[in-house]
């Protein structure tokens, strides 16, 4: 059933590209218009993905308000391409109809003298609001905020509010909720639209109010919203100022835009690289040296200072070769155990499941897990060792017992250190102000490597002193 219908999507996609080309070919404006209106915004933005030399013909062939549905759902690379086409008429008329907090994301992504330029091209009003946005922290509420939303007073009537919705819904951003507010502007309740519907036009707000209600602060990290808004199962939140004056609006969609740029670049900070600023296919090859480079030359000294264990040790190499066959095996299980338990607790502080001050739960965790991934291994690693002893030409010759025992006790030396380090690092990270997801794979790796040289052969000193070495 799915090829099926993925055969039918590619075909009307073609069938959509050659109607697209038979109506630029009449060169009649108005049928460009009436073919694009026929279509979903999500088909003409895909019009536009694949024909970026007609990206500006395009959005100008629409009204503002499908320029505006369309122009949303770009990505910012294509966004800018089309801001830098267009007549810087159709320009100012794009973002003034463009909400206020897009409008702020968009201007965000932009050079400081690419924002001061667009926002001389919006009216005082919008400029006004775009101005205050942006006067926020950098990843605060207040950038996702939107002015647009509908609010009532206490003694208004349930026919009054819908008078009111009527007047100024259209330009809201969400109708689900209704704020109440007093004289002063302050907020005192939100009223979900159901309630109105189920109510008699003669009743007050007053009197379908609990004064209960979840608030954001506009000074607050976008991520203490994501909690807010699954903890509360809300599609919109209100933002106060701390004398409680209702300020804006953060909506559900927002938020998420905001979760998923989160996810990608702790994806990308994890596999050892900067975040990238656009999409991987359009971040020019310079950039994207730059944000590999730094990481790539960290590690790189990371690993000399493994190089310079290894040498301080090369006497009992020597003494017993057999010791350099297990390294490898012995770094890399160290590392892979700080991984695992790096991804997992980033992973749970970003769902908001742990905090910083759960630190000591985490750790007697991770000592139980390290202590029982490390035996599983030394089973294993001990069993081979044993095993292989009774195979001809086997390198361990009568010691092979006291080998098995190194080797095993070093990987769980090695594990329970590397699940220590890889738990520990992003909640020391978090508390330090920095971005946890830095310390993930890579990082952890490179560290586990030098003390697990150091684990290694302290364990061969321990069972092969006397003996071997």
């Amino acid at each position: 059933m799915q090829p099926i219908q993925s055969l039918m999507a590619t075909e009307e996609k073609i069938a959509l590209a050659e109607q697209f080309q038979q109506v630029l070919e009449t060169g009649d404006r108005k049928a460009l218009t009436d073919f694009l209106d026929d279509q979903n915004i999500s088909e003409v933005a895909e019009l536009i993905e694949e024909n970026p030399e007609l990206e500006a013909t395009i959005l100008s062939a629409l009204s503002n308000h499908r320029a505006v549905g369309v122009f949303k759902i770009l990505d910012i690379g294509t966004q800018k391409d089309i801001i830098k086409k267009l007549p810087p008429f159709k320009t100012a008329e794009l973002l003034n109809e463009l909400p206020a907090d897009d409008r702020t994301d968009f201007l965000e992504e932009l050079p400081s003298n690419a924002v001061r330029e667009l926002i001389k091209l919006l009216n005082p009003d919008e400029r006004k609001i775009t101005l205050s946005l942006l006067g926020y922290p950098e990843n605060s509420i207040g950038r996702l905020m939107t002015p647009d939303y509908v609010y009532v007073y206490p003694y208004n009537t349930v026919e009054e509010v819908f008078a009111t919705i009527r007047k100024y819904g259209k330009d809201s951003e969400t109708i689900s909720v209704i704020y109440v507010i007093n004289e002063k502007g302050e907020l005192i309740d939100d009223i979900k639209i159901r309630d109105f519907i189920l109510s008699e036009p003669s009743v007050k707000v007053a009197d379908l109010m609990d004064d209960r209600y979840v608030a954001l602060h506009p000074e607050d990290d976008q991520e203490t919203a994501n909690e807010v808004f699954k903890m509360n199962n809300r599609d919109a939140l209100p933002v106060i100022s701390k004398s409680n004056k209702l300020l804006g609006i953060v909506t559900i969609d927002d938020v998420l835009w905001v979760a998923n740029e989160e996810f990608s670049e702790d994806m990308q900070k994890m596999g050892g690289t900067e975040a990238l600023d656009e999409p991987y296919i359009e971040t020019p090859i310079f950039k994207l040296f730059q944000k590999r480079v730094v990481w790539l030359i960290i590690l790189f000294f990371g690993e000399l200072i493994t190089i310079s264990a290894m040498q301080s040790y090369e006497d009992e190499i020597a003494k017993v070769v057999i010791l350099a066959t297990f390294i490898p095996l012995i770094i890399s299980s160290g590392g892979n155990s700080g991984s695992q338990a790096s991804t997992l607790i980033i992973q749970a502080m970003a769902l908001g499941e742990i905090t910083i001050a759960d630190w000591w739960r985490i750790m007697k965790r991770e000592i139980l897990s390290g202590l029982l991934l490390g035996t599983s291994l030394f089973i294993i690693g001990f069993s081979v060792i044993t095993i292989w002893h009774f195979f001809p030409d086997n390198p361990f010759g009568e010691h092979f017992v006291r080998i098995g025992l190194t080797v095993g006790s070093s990987l769980v030396g090695i594990v329970l250190w590397g699940t220590l380090m890889g738990s520990m690092l992003p909640l020391f990270l978090k508390k330090m102000g920095f971005d946890p997801a830095a310390s993930s794979t890579p990082f952890v790796a490179t560290l586990v490597d030098v003390t697990g040289l150091i684990i290694y052969f302290s364990m061969a000193y321990l069972f092969l002193n006397g003996v071997l070495l």
